[in-house]
């Protein structure tokens, strides 16, 4: 991508149809659309670190809450998707322009399907049904792509590609910010599609939309980079510690033993008010010791701020509820 984008910008009128072509020959064909299977529990991969109480309290029938949000995270998530679009894109016209510019071959290129497509988005949707720990549901959704890779020695690898979006600051994809790696949400991610897709190997894509500045040294691009990218080899262990966690969930729904809320997962959780109303009393006055403790705690005020706020939520919703 670096090397590719340090290049003059290559135009193809011929591609960019065909990419509009693929589109709309999938989008105007009700056949083609893939739809979670009757009947059986599904995840989406994107869910395969978040909350267990609310994927719990979806399992039981809660609809995902449509709630107003701010302008600007409407705007945040639209950017992520076009930057996932832009490096599609990209790799499609290196795919067929890399060698006569770069004067070597790509070593990335799409799969494709039985129809010609790419391998990535609505062209690789998939409902892929498992078993396991006696328990059957479906990984339900795609990714951003499917690749091959060829090696040093002429090998070529399955490998699957994850991009996600940093428009919070530059400093987010430096290596002091990165050097974690990716985020375990990511990750899971990731080893979700690995078992839909029956892949070993994937990399992670984080494309910064904020950028330091227009020039910068060579040493100032290395200490601040655009993009971050990490590998992954996914094993079997990590896709049964998957498993495991969405059996748990579908066992749970069963019995009606709900798994306990996790604050840290509540900004983003999509069955709030389901969650609120479902709580027992002993679950709320454990709650409220939680949110108490971490208060105390030498946690940023930002954790602070949210677990009082998720704890405000929930007592709100629980009052409107008694009200009427």
């Amino acid at each position: 991508m670096n090397a590719w984008h340090s290049a003059p910008e290559v135009y193809d009128d011929a591609l960019d149809a065909q990419i509009h072509k693929w589109y709309h020959d999938y989008l105007t064909n009700p056949k083609r659309k893939v739809w979670p299977a009757r009947g059986i529990p599904y995840f989406s991969p994107s869910a395969a670190n978040a909350d267990a109480r609310g994927l719990y309290e979806k399992m039981r029938g809660a609809k995902k809450e449509i709630t107003e949000r701010p302008p600007h995270q409407g705007r945040w998530t639209r950017l992520g998707t076009a930057i996932g679009d832009m490096i599609q894109r990209d790799i499609l016209f290196a795919e067929k322009h890399y060698a006569r510019h770069m004067g070597e071959n790509p070593t990335f290129s799409f799969e494709r399907n039985k129809y010609g497509e790419p391998m990535f988005e609505d062209f690789a949707k998939i409902n892929a049904i498992i078993e396991h720990s006696g328990k059957v549901f479906s990984l339900f959704g795609t990714g951003d792509g499917i690749m091959r890779y060829v090696t040093d020695d002429g090998e070529m690898l399955r490998v699957g590609l994850e991009v996600k979006s940093k428009q919070g600051t530059y400093a987010q994809t430096s290596g002091y910010s990165m050097r974690n790696g990716p985020k375990e949400d990511h990750v899971k991610q990731c080893v979700c599609y690995s078992k839909m897709y029956n892949v070993d190997y994937y990399v992670i894509v984080y494309v910064n939309g904020s950028k330091k500045g227009w020039n910068m040294t060579p040493e100032e691009f290395e200490k601040n980079p655009d993009i971050a990218v990490f590998g992954l080899y996914i094993t079997d262990e990590m896709r049964a510690e998957v498993l495991d966690h969405f059996a748990s969930i579908v066992e749970a729904a069963e019995t009606g033993n709900p798994p306990k809320l996790d604050l840290d997962k509540w900004v983003f959780n999509d069955f709030k008010r389901a969650i609120s109303l479902s709580l027992s009393e002993d679950e709320l006055a454990a709650l409220r010791r939680e949110v108490a403790a971490i208060q105390r705690s030498g946690l940023s005020d930002s954790k602070k701020r949210e677990a009082a706020e998720a704890l405000a939520f929930i007592e709100a919703v629980r009052n409107e509820k008694e009200a009427a």
